[in-house]
């Protein structure tokens, strides 16, 4: 199917604007295939369950005598919270873990407390000073870099293994579900720890003092020799997003912030303002054709909630200029230079490949995520 003479995706909403995009005979894209197998890989329902009860079976047994058994971030938003509340119900002891990059919505820091009190879980919120991390963000929008959202992103994993480690915790439980979010093409998102700190070394003021960053080194420390597991329950628990949401609200008086990714301030900007005026990226797709290829959302309805422009409120950008320390003029100015990836500067991405073996190994370990084996061991995103 062709829309506005763009092919899109006879199946999905994805069109050929999409990084490696690629179509079949029957004008089905190559992320479709991808879900599929992961349906395959992760199936839900009464075999999913199956797997969840076996998966909290294992981590209470190698958490004997300890606090907490597993880490679980905590953002204020629906698929984090949905994850805490069913951590609980499978008998588990967590220990929620929020990053405070001083961005956050009200909605989303209320939603946090509402949902941990009423669980009875103990919260562990670590604060990056908010001077330096603004720092960090405004050295992103002068290099150009489109991966605004690298620092905040990355912090979070950072600590969530410093809490783990830190409580001898062998398990981190991620929230991500490839049935509502999608897999982001590398192109899309895109951090490391190299990468970041590059980029601030030469755009940034300030001394990165507090701010939580990850070396190649000390994750492989993490995930090697400590012996951290990252799992991911979504991807066998029949995950309705509309539902969940209506259940959040109802028992822990959890509130919709209004889309998804759009309880930090930061990311709305960079979702509703920076990726539309400096990028033809849509990261609505992710979620959308998501929802669509897992049946949560007819392909007419998400092809239409695309066609509505994105739009940004003029208090957040007004927001954004002061606190990160834009005039007018500047802002303008970094608005326009030429958007660049992380191939414009020092990165490990060039290591993540060359450990393609041993990151494979970890992947049939339960270290690491397949995903992040996909996406970042091959030199395309799309690795086998």
């Amino acid at each position: 199917m062709t829309h506005s003479n763009i092919q899109v995706c006879s199946r999905c909403t994805y069109d050929e604007t999409i990084p490696r995009i690629s179509f079949d005979d029957e004008g089905v894209c190559n992320y479709c295939d991808i879900h599929d197998e992961l349906e395959a890989q992760y199936p839900d329902g009464i075999e999913g369950q199956r797997y969840l009860d076996s998966l909290a079976d294992e981590i209470k047994e190698d958490s004997k005598g300890k606090k907490y058994d597993c880490v679980v971030g905590v953002s204020g938003g629906c698929d984090s919270s949905f994850l805490l509340v069913k951590m609980v119900e499978l008998g588990l002891k967590p220990l929620a873990v929020h990053f405070d990059n001083t961005w956050n919505s009200p909605t989303a820091t209320q939603n946090i407390y509402n949902v941990v009190n009423k669980l009875d879980v103990d919260l562990y919120t670590y604060v990056v000073d908010g001077k330096e991390f603004d720092d960090i963000l405004r050295s992103f929008l002068l290099s150009g870099s489109r991966d605004l959202e690298a620092p905040t992103d990355l912090a979070l994993a950072s600590v969530l293994y410093r809490a783990a480690e830190k409580h001898g915790i062998k398990y981190i439980v991620e929230g991500h579900s490839f049935r509502t979010e999608g897999i982001a093409p590398l192109d899309w998102a895109y951090m490391d720890g190299r990468y970041i700190a590059s980029i601030h070394k030469a755009y940034g003021e300030r001394r990165m003092k507090t701010y939580p960053n990850m070396s190649l080194a000390r994750f492989i420390w993490w995930i090697a020799v400590k012996q951290i597991k990252r799992v991911r329950p979504l991807y066998n628990i029949t995950y309705n997003k509309e539902e969940a949401k209506g259940m959040l609200a109802r028992d822990f008086g959890w509130v919709w912030y209004g889309g998804h990714h759009l309880e930090n301030r930061y990311t709305t900007f960079w979702y509703q303002y920076f990726l539309p005026n400096r990028t033809t990226t849509d990261l609505r797709q992710l979620g959308t054709a998501a929802l669509v290829r897992s049946g949560q959302l007819s392909r007419r309805d998400g092809l239409a909630d695309l066609a509505e422009p994105v739009t940004c409120p003029d208090e957040l950008l007004s927001l954004v200029k002061k606190r990160l320390k834009f005039s007018e003029s500047e802002f303008d100015e970094c608005m326009k230079k030429e958007i660049k990836t992380f191939r414009s500067f020092p990165n490990y991405k060039r290591s993540f490949e060359l450990l393609r073996p041993f990151f494979s190994v970890l992947v049939k370990m339960g270290r690491v995520p397949k995903s992040f084996y996909m996406k970042f061991c091959f030199p395309s995103e799309l690795g086998k």
